[in-house]
């Protein structure tokens, strides 16, 4: 970080401001959110997963939650209703969060990396000719 323009200190030069708090698009920005989510989800009790480290899980024998992060978007999946709710209210705690109920899309991809993969979304790209009137275009 630089000093800013037209900014100086009488008599000091090249003196630089010391964050409390990582600011909004810096590079390291979201690596610092990351690790304070990374904090909040592992104290609730959720553990990282090792092969990617945007999934979060707990799970028993009869339930289990997992939550998945995506850029800005977090999507929790499982069976243990009690405990997606708890989780969702811890969340709403440290950070702001919108809840946009649940999810009307999933893509998914087939086929084997060695392959390649595919991913088919005539569903969605058909729902937004249709809410745009636009299906016989």
């Amino acid at each position: 970080m630089e000093q800013p323009l037209g900014f100086f200190y009488q008599g000091e030069s090249g003196l630089v401001c010391k964050l409390h708090r990582s600011l909004y698009g810096l590079k390291q920005s979201s690596r610092a959110w990351f690790g304070k989510f990374n904090y909040i989800v592992q104290s609730f009790g959720l553990e990282c997963s090792k092969v990617d480290h945007c999934i979060f899980y707990c799970h028993t024998a009869l339930e289990s939650v997992y939550l998945i992060v995506y850029v800005d978007d977090i999507v929790i999946i499982g069976n243990d209703v009690v405990k997606i709710c708890q989780l969702k209210r811890h969340l709403c705690k440290h950070f702001k969060t919108k809840d946009l109920g649940n999810l009307k899309y999933f893509s998914r991809h087939r086929g084997s990396p060695m392959k390649g993969r595919s991913c088919c979304l005539r569903k969605y790209a058909l729902d937004i000719l249709k809410e745009t009137c636009m299906v016989d275009c």
